[in-house]
């Protein structure tokens, strides 16, 4: 027996899945008659747990091109290794014109981050962070410099598998 669609978008709500809204632009294209109006949606969805992904979605109505964009970041989800709530080690990352600095932070500190960083770290379960944004804060570029920064971090055991080592010969 085949579902009824509505459930099946109400199952993929239910999955866990974080979803936060960054940005919603108005754009307009300039054609012969006059001008068309149109919405722009910048989100990211996380899992919590370290799995994180940016989507991007444009339509004539807003729902329709924030639905677009979650769906677009569901698809591109990447997984980033996590230390009890924050990251391994100090990461850059840039973008354009947009440069971010993330540092670890100990238990208790929070997320000290501003605008979109803030939105990405809590979708992906960050308890305590430092980031800096230097540069640009134009949000789509903000969040690709983020998300660059993210994609550069190892794990330890990562580091050790690449140079042959078990992990407590690289911690010393």
């Amino acid at each position: 027996m085949a579902k009824n669609p509505k459930n099946a978008v109400a199952e993929e709500q239910d999955d866990g899945i974080r979803e936060k809204m960054i940005a919603v632009n108005r754009v307009t294209e300039v054609v012969k008659g006059g001008r068309i109006l149109g919405f722009a949606a910048l989100t990211v969805v996380g899992d919590g747990d370290g799995r994180i992904g940016m989507g991007k979605g444009k339509s004539r109505e807003v729902p329709v091109s924030v639905q677009k964009a979650m769906d677009q970041a569901r698809r591109a989800m990447e997984k980033v290794p996590l230390r009890n709530g924050t990251i391994f080690h100090a990461v850059e990352g840039h973008h354009g014109a947009s440069r971010v600095m993330l540092h670890p932070a100990p238990e208790g500190t929070g997320v000290i981050a501003g605008g979109p960083m803030r939105a990405i770290f809590d979708v992906m379960g960050i308890r305590n962070i430092v980031a800096k944004s230097h540069g640009s804060s134009n949000p789509y570029n903000m969040v690709r410099a983020t998300l660059d920064a993210l994609s550069k971090l190892r794990s330890p055991s990562e580091i050790a598998a690449k140079r042959g080592k078990t992990v407590e010969e690289l911690i010393g």
